[in-house]
């Protein structure tokens, strides 16, 4: 099979990154982000074939859209990965046996990481960038809805790669079919590790199948809750924000929760969810609030499939609450451990929901569109983890490493 000798060649390659040097990396990152540019209509050309196979109104064609200004961002993502540290060769800890032995634990790359995404071609050459900088060989296994966007940004790398004399097989995109994806989750011994990056039915089907090692990354299920001592101020831009800026990601926010004690600031808290055409479902509390001060045609009666939902559009449910506990509980048995936020001005709350909220990323009074490696000085981001082995929340350069211990002596022998 093609891309079980594509994942032969991908391990293979691991040895041509252990000597290249950091400055050598960085001119090659620099020079991928220049020929990005300069093929920016090749590659819009490339999207535009994927976008026509797909319908406007699906939640992914957003993800999947290329643009002038987001490859710029794209390429300015690239450049920035080269102001950051290398990750690799940092001593963690370092101890002195009695006996005069040496035992360093020191940062090292993974190897060989598999990635499977869907309809986001931004994530080639964010993982790339990543991988490379932190000496991993990827494995990119891009879904058919993006296949010649995704391949107009491979041939992007290999032609730069291969201009520095490094082999191309250290960036392999694996076919669009679930026959690669099977042979990526099944190759122990080639692969050290696969992160799954889109829907929960992705995610859920890779940690099914895998025979390799898996760290769980994107399916965001996000609440913000408005407390009882909530500033509708703050409270009408920060949930504009999280649930409009971009409905695609997995930051965007899914479900509000509000104290009853506050039902009467709803319509003002929601008041700019209109502008942006957001059908709300409301529980019944909520939409005896809102009726008559939201419009009808965006206003609908929430069920039970309505919460722990991770709406991926211009959606979003409501949910009442008598009670601070409630609203943890709420969160709780509906969350994804991705994001979720309190806006409270008491202290008291703001402390109690900051430590018993189980998830990778707990704001206060901030919308949790920030959940992003590059706006936590990250550079890109690999994914948001939203387990807790080995990595949590963004997963950037320090995430892709893992360690080995080195002993040295001279002449040392156990007794």
């Amino acid at each position: 099979m093609k891309s079980n000798i594509l994942i032969k060649e991908a391990a293979s390659a691991v040895s041509a990154l252990i000597n290249i040097s950091e400055a050598k990396i960085n001119e090659i990152l620099n020079d991928t982000a220049e020929a990005l540019l300069r093929a920016k209509n090749a590659v819009l050309v490339a999207n535009q074939e994927d976008l026509s196979q797909m319908e406007e109104s699906n939640p992914k064609y957003d993800r999947l859209k290329l643009t002038s200004e987001r490859i710029d961002g794209i390429a300015n993502d690239m450049r920035q990965v080269t102001l950051l540290p290398s990750p690799l060769n940092k001593i963690l800890n370092e101890t002195v046996h009695p006996n005069g032995m040496r035992i360093r634990k020191v940062s090292v790359p993974f190897g060989v990481i598999g990635i499977v995404y869907e309809a986001r071609p931004n994530v080639t050459f964010d993982v790339f960038s990543l991988c490379i900088k932190s000496g991993n060989v990827c494995l990119l296994k891009g879904g058919s809805d993006a296949d010649n966007s995704n391949r107009a940004l491979v041939t992007i790398i290999h032609d730069v790669l291969k201009q520095h004399g490094v082999d191309p097989s250290v960036c392999t995109l694996l076919p669009p079919g679930h026959d690669a994806t099977t042979a990526l989750l099944h190759a122990v011994g080639s692969v050290d590790l696969v992160i799954p990056r889109g829907s929960s039915s992705l995610i859920n089907y890779v940690r099914e199948n895998a025979r390799v090692p898996v760290i769980e990354t994107g399916a965001g299920i996000c609440h913000t809750y408005f407390d009882r001592d909530g500033d509708k101020e703050k409270g009408r831009e920060i949930i504009n924000n999280a649930k409009t800026r971009r409905v695609s990601v997995c930051n965007a926010l899914d479900c509000l929760i509000v104290h009853r004690d506050r039902l009467d600031d709803l319509p003002y808290i929601c008041a700019k969810l209109p502008d942006s055409d957001v059908l709300i479902y409301a529980d019944d509390l909520s939409m005896a609030a809102l009726s008559g001060h939201y419009p009808s045609s965006l206003l609908m009666p929430s069920t039970s499939e309505s919460y722990g939902t991770e709406f991926l559009d211009y959606k979003m449910s409501i949910k009442t609450v008598n009670s601070r506990e409630e609203a943890l509980i709420h969160i709780a048995c509906n969350s994804s451990k991705h994001s979720e936020c309190i806006i409270s001005e008491s202290e008291e709350a703001i402390q109690d929901f900051m430590q018993r909220v189980d998830a990778a990323c707990v704001y206060v009074n901030v919308s949790t569109a920030f959940t992003d490696g590059a706006q936590f000085g990250f550079g890109a981001e690999i994914g948001i983890s939203t387990q807790k082995m080995h990595a949590r929340g963004p997963m950037a350069l320090q995430e892709l490493t893992t360690y080995k211990y080195l002993i040295t002596g001279n002449g040392q022998i156990r007794s």
